[in-house]
Order: C-alpha cells, then sequence, then structure tokens
C-alpha cells in the first residue's frame, strides 16, 4: 500500500483527487504543496499528489517553482477533476442567518455570482485552504456562519450541504498530478504528455523561438507554456512546457536532445498517460517509422553507400 502526500487538510480537492488516483492508498495531509513535495523527496511518503493547473484560474504557480528547483521528482499520472463547490454550515444554520462565510481566494472568485444573489449582506474572508475552511466552520464558538469548499470537506467536518455546485460556471476543471522519485517511467500508451522545466542558457534575441522550433520541425504540439521568474532579477525567466507525446516517441526524443544542445539547463519532468485520452495527430515525416529510415538512409550515405 502506498503512502502519498497531498495538500490537506482532509477535505481538499486534493484528497478526492489522491482516493480516485490511488483509492488504496495511505494518504499524509500536508499543509502546503511544498511540505507534500518535500515529504515525496525525502522519503516520509511514496510520492504526493498536487495541483498542477486550473481551468479559470490557471496553473498554481507554487507547484510550478517547486518542480523546477530541489530534488527531481517525475510525474507519474494525471487527473482532471471537475471542481463543484458547496455552502456547508453547522446543522440547523439556514442561509438567511449566514452573515459570515469563510473559503478560500480562488473559491471566493469562482462563486461571485452565487455569494452576490444568495448572500447579499454576507462577509467573506479569505482562508489559506477550503478544506481549513470548513474545519474552522465545524468548531462550536467559530466566528464563521459558513464555508464556501468542496462537498467532500462537509463529509470530514461534520458540516450540512445547505446549496451545492454554487460555482459561477459549471466546467471548472482542476488537473492534478502525482509524482514519485526518479525511477522507470509510465509505458508509452499512444496518449501521453511529456512536461519539462527549461533554463536560457543566455538572454539574447529569439532564444524562446529557438526553444520554439526544436517542438515545431519536428510535429511536437505544445499543450501549455509558462514562464515564472528564477528570481536573479527582472527579466530572468525559466520555462515550464507540457506537450503531446512520450519520451520514448522518436519525434519527442529529439526535441527534448534538440533543447538540451541550446539551453542552460533542461530538467526531466516526466512522460505520462493523458488524463483526456487524446492521442496526438501525427505530422507526415515525423513518425517513429520515418524518423527510423532516416537515420537508416543517413548511416547509408555516412558508409558511402548512396
Amino acid at each position: 500500500m502506498p503512502r502519498l502526500a497531498y495538500l490537506g487538510p482532509e477535505g481538499t480537492f486534493t484528497e478526492e483527487a489522491l482516493r480516485l488516483l490511488e483509492p488504496d492508498a495511505e494518504r499524509l495531509p500536508c499543509a502546503n504543496v511544498p511540505a507534500a513535495l518535500a515529504a515525496a523527496r525525502n522519503g516520509e511518503a511514496d510520492g504526493a499528489v498536487v495541483p498542477l493547473e486550473n481551468s479559470v484560474e490557471g496553473a498554481i504557480t507554487t507547484t510550478l517553482d517547486e518542480f523546477a528547483w530541489g530534488e527531481p521528482l517525475l510525474i507519474t499520472a494525471e487527473l482532471l477533476l471537475p471542481v463543484r463547490f458547496s455552502l456547508l454550515a453547522r446543522p440547523g444554520t439556514e442561509i438567511p442567518h449566514i452573515k459570515r462565510v469563510y473559503t478560500h481566494p480562488a473559491a471566493i472568485t469562482q462563486s461571485r455570482a452565487f455569494v452576490a444573489r444568495e448572500l447579499p449582506d454576507a462577509v467573506v474572508v479569505a482562508a489559506p485552504s477550503t478544506a481549513a475552511a470548513a474545519q474552522e466552520v465545524s468548531l462550536p464558538g467559530s466566528p464563521y456562519d459558513a464555508a464556501i469548499a468542496a462537498p467532500i470537506a462537509g463529509e470530514h467536518y461534520g458540516l450540512v450541504e445547505l446549496a451545492g455546485d454554487i460555482g459561477d460556471r459549471t466546467d471548472t476543471v482542476t488537473r492534478f498530478v502525482k509524482v514519485n522519485r526518479p525511477g522507470p517511467l509510465p509505458e508509452p500508451t499512444g496518449s501521453d504528455r511529456t512536461t519539462l522545466v527549461v533554463f536560457l542558457a543566455d538572454d539574447h534575441p529569439g532564444a524562446l523561438l529557438e526553444m520554439l522550433t526544436e517542438f515545431s520541425v519536428r510535429g511536437v504540439n505544445l499543450s501549455r507554456i509558462e514562464s515564472r521568474p528564477t528570481g536573479d532579477g527582472i527579466g530572468r525567466y525559466f520555462f515550464h512546457f507540457d506537450f503531446e507525446g512520450h519520451v520514448a516517441d522518436a519525434r519527442v526524443g529529439e526535441a527534448i536532445a534538440g533543447l538540451h544542445r541550446v539551453c542552460g539547463e533542461v530538467r526531466f519532468l516526466g512522460s505520462y498517460p493523458r488524463a483526456d485520452g487524446v492521442s496526438p495527430q501525427i505530422k507526415r515525416g515525423t513518425s517513429d517509422t520515418e524518423f527510423a529510415e532516416a537515420a537508416h538512409w543517413l548511416a547509408r550515405v555516412r558508409a558511402g553507400r548512396v
């Protein structure tokens, strides 16, 4: 039974994602993303589950930064979790009596319409997490009347759901990833994703174009690109890439090797099955067979067999 760390406390969306990814795993709640990844790195846990991006809020920058520094970790699986917010309160509470609501800032942003319509006189206060908000509301004497959190938080802390699915958008999704210490990669499935962190060798005109060209000329489709500051001064950035394919694919392997030649550092974060099951469209001239045929032809030319 693996032991997996996750962004706690109990009742977070991350715990729900972990339950779906590894139903039988022992769960180790951690105070924040860095603590969960540290537990995976130092062996306190066998791995960790953390959020990577949200379809409304965008990338989880803390996770991006943690992947760029420290001991390497590999993403081995991902999950797309629909985000469903509920208004949770102690038994006996009614919506008209709610004056103070506690929740995470992201939940505030994503449920503005409901709060404005149903709780126009309520004060909404920011919490460290939606689960922490639910935990606080469950305590006797809490200064808060209700929490906006995942339904799973109500189960953990004995709260009742006064309203469900209260997000402004019904199609909001958060992408979670499971990470492990370096080891054998998941086998290619034909529907895979690869993630990298790339540091520039130096800042010069066309540096980003050089990186993108390594993908473009080999028909590798990018699905996400993010820039993050290195901390070494204004204008100094490193880059996160998600793209279609597995490092075992010839086009992907050659693209990564090309980046290694022109960049200061390339940190490989894993090749793993895509949660949505979408297979890439292979551009003419970039299949494994065509790469192998080209390599065979080049070997003949170098041997003088023209």
